[in-house]
């Protein structure tokens, strides 16, 4: 009933949060992110997303992230 919806899973890659502390050693350089910028990041993958992603996963780059 809603033809232009899109439900999709979203991967912010990883955040430097207490949560991710543990596991931040092995993350290249570049790739932990602000919480403001991987909010960035999936504001403007949502914004690329069509009815035809939907059911998807979507990294933060817009990758399509393997099933």
């Amino acid at each position: 009933s809603h033809p232009q919806a899109v439900i999709a899973g979203l991967h912010p890659g990883t955040v430097d949060t207490g949560l991710s502390a543990p596991f931040q050693k092995g993350v290249a350089e570049g790739r932990l992110f602000t919480a403001d910028h991987s909010a960035e990041r999936l504001l403007a993958v949502l914004s690329a997303l069509t009815p035809a992603d939907s059911g998807g996963v979507f990294a933060w780059d817009g990758a399509r992230v393997p099933e």
